[in-house]
């Protein structure tokens, strides 16, 4: 079985125009075992819940943002070991340094595409 094919992917964005084009992506890309969240409080009760290999975050939400997201899942055991990829349209140079200094495994640029995703997951995932 391909890893496609058995990855669980959790996408957290309070868009859902921004939602839309990730889940759209990850079906284009083969990820079936994809669910999303709202806004950073939910996704971190999901992951929790449902153990994903993968999370896709938004930087900017309600609740909690990507970073508090991210900081709230490395503090727990059950969710630290958890693949991060922060997607923001501001890839800004504090922001990038602050996610690395918080655990995140790797982060995408909005506007981006398929194959930047892509490249992106493998990076963090490996081999689709």
């Amino acid at each position: 079985m391909a890893l496609r094919e058995m990855l669980k992917v959790l996408v957290v964005d309070d868009m859902s125009t921004s939602r839309g084009i990730l889940l759209q992506a990850l079906d284009a890309l083969g990820v079936a075992n994809v669910s999303y969240a709202e806004n950073g409080r939910t996704g971190m009760v999901q992951a929790k819940q449902s153990a994903p290999h993968l999370i896709l975050s938004d930087l900017y939400m309600p609740e909690l943002n990507g970073l508090q997201l991210l900081q709230h899942l490395r503090a727990d055991p059950a969710t630290q070991k958890i693949g991060f990829i922060l997607v923001t349209g501001r890839g800004d140079e504090a922001v990038i340094q602050t996610g690395k200094k918080l655990g995140m495994n790797n982060f995408l640029t909005k506007p981006f595409t398929s194959s930047q995703l892509k490249d992106c997951i493998e990076a963090v995932v490996g081999r689709l």
